[in-house]
């Protein structure tokens, strides 16, 4: 059966009136009093009685600061959060609720639950620390699973397969939800034997144990730490990725000006393959950078012809901006 992981909301927080007023900076002390895995949410009820309405606070597992592998938190954990409010639903019927933010472990260090858990409920084929290496036949984001293919050469009992299946809160993508196909890959991780005696994978990383995240997939290179500014040309809200139009080409490092170069003869190349009499007036594509939602800064609001400040990389596709912030422009 393939895991049904929803990182969806069920329960509701509860409602605020439009103007209720929040300390943003503030930090208090609290207790999980329920957290749902599977689902991605749960509640901290306050140590200070009468600070929020019903005593409890919706928290989602994007505001839980850990390194674990998949962010929860477990029933009477005791952490510090902050508040920020929340506005969800139709425009002609939109309602205001709380939400804890940045929720860590009591005096500000990083949540840290996943070895536990993990030690107390899973069968280990070797101890937890094993590592085995393989190849990622694929692993589907949609379907929520993949398969991996063992190395030859390891020493397993005789009943585990060659071939094994991997399930969503096994990819290790650095405490978020993998979010991109995958195949043919490289990956190192644990084998464990669930409670219906199948073998199936544990903790699968990239060799010598980097996350499987898009930026290493693709070989992401940054160019340091000097920021540089820009303009949203694009930008797909729904889709999670846009292009930013360097404000000066020639403060960009010379490999990310020679990739936007290449990127641009290849969309060339690309237009004249299907060129029309209409197409052959137009200008040459901008030399843009790409983002994507990961690569914007916590706070920050993009749209189309917004000025913003970024870092810049290379990777396998070409050149792309992150660490991205709107800036105010000079009056």
């Amino acid at each position: 059966m393939a895991w049904k992981g929803g990182w969806g909301r069920k329960d509701p927080a509860p409602t605020i009136p439009e103007d209720y007023e929040i300390d943003k900076d503030a930090r208090y002390p609290g207790t999980v009093t329920q957290y749902h895995k599977w689902q991605g949410y749960g509640f901290i009820k306050p140590d200070q009685d009468g600070l929020v309405p019903s005593d409890k606070v919706w928290i989602h597992w994007s505001n839980i600061q850990t390194d674990d592998r998949f962010p929860f938190l477990v029933q009477d954990q005791k952490v510090e959060f902050g508040l920020m409010k929340w506005t969800s639903g139709p425009s002609n019927a939109r309602t205001s609720s709380l939400r804890a933010k940045t929720v860590t472990d009591v005096g500000g260090s990083m949540i840290a639950v996943q070895e536990k858990a993990d030690a107390e409920k899973k069968e280990f084929v070797g101890a937890q620390s094993m590592r085995y290496g393989g190849i990622l036949k694929f692993y589907s984001p949609m379907k929520g699973f993949g398969y991996v293919t063992i190395n030859d050469g390891h020493e397993l009992p005789d009943d585990v397969p060659k071939e094994l299946r991997v399930e969503e809160p096994e990819v290790n993508c650095s405490s978020r939800r993998p979010t991109v196909y995958i195949e043919n890959t490289p990956v190192e991780f644990g084998i464990v034997k669930n409670k219906r005696g199948q073998y199936m994978v544990y903790n699968m990383t990239m060799p010598g144990g980097s996350p499987l995240t898009k930026a290493n997939l693709e070989h992401r290179s940054s160019s340091g730490e000097q920021t540089f500014r820009g303009t949203i040309s694009f930008f797909h809200g729904w889709q999670n990725w846009g292009l930013i139009v360097p404000e000066s080409l020639e403060s960009l490092p010379p490999n990310v000006q020679q990739s936007l170069r290449d990127q641009q003869q290849k969309s060339i190349e690309k237009s004249k393959s299907k060129q029309t009499p209409e197409t052959e007036a137009k200008p040459p594509p901008e030399q843009a950078l790409y983002f994507t939602k990961l690569d914007i800064l916590k706070g920050t609001s993009l749209k189309k012809d917004t000025k913003v400040s970024f870092k810049a990389y290379t990777d396998d596709k070409g050149a792309g901006a992150f660490d991205i912030a709107s800036v105010e422009e000079a009056p």
